[in-house]
């Protein structure tokens, strides 16, 4: 299974983002030292990880530290070692929250969701993309995860960087 990642910064309200290669990763605390090698002094570093256009994870490290992290689906851990690795001891999301009433979270929500995703939905809450937002968008249909991280891009504000990393 072929995936692309990029991990992005944030220090001092600047954010930055790079291209990394997960190949040696072998388990969460891998990953998370791949993000602290991407932006050793960042205060905020995301890894978006997009496998074959159709798996999504998400990682979150603060201040180097309190990792947390979501997946679109748990079959992605079956599927590959990187997906055993990064989501294999994560347990289902609540996604009750994805018919939310808020009219700011997406355009069109989906009526179910087909998948089952794993971990911390809300880990981007405090910057602008709430739980039922990230779940919204990974189940529309027709989003792959790349268009899921652009969405979450714009939200957040780091779109420059990741479009300047990725070449997109």
């Amino acid at each position: 299974m072929s995936y692309f990642a990029v991990a992005v910064g944030r220090e001092g309200g600047e954010w930055e983002a790079a291209e990394v290669d997960l190949d040696a990763v072998a388990d969460v605390e891998d990953a998370a030292e791949v993000m602290r090698e991407a932006f050793p002094d960042a205060d905020l570093t995301l890894l978006f990880v997009d496998a074959d256009d159709e798996y999504l994870t998400v990682m979150r490290l603060d201040n180097g530290d309190d990792l947390r992290t979501f997946g679109s689906d748990a079959e992605y851990a079956s599927q590959s070692r990187l997906g055993e690795a990064l989501l294999g001891d994560l347990e289902p999301e609540d996604t009750e929250e994805i018919d939310s009433e808020d009219e700011e979270s997406i355009a069109a929500r989906p009526t179910e969701l087909d998948a089952e995703p794993v971990g911390e939905a809300d880990l981007l809450g405090d910057l602008g993309v709430p739980g039922s937002t990230l779940l919204a968008l990974c189940a529309k249909e027709g989003m792959m995860p790349s268009d899921v991280v652009s969405e979450v891009a714009k939200s957040v504000g780091f779109t420059e960087a990741l479009e300047d990393a990725t070449g997109a």
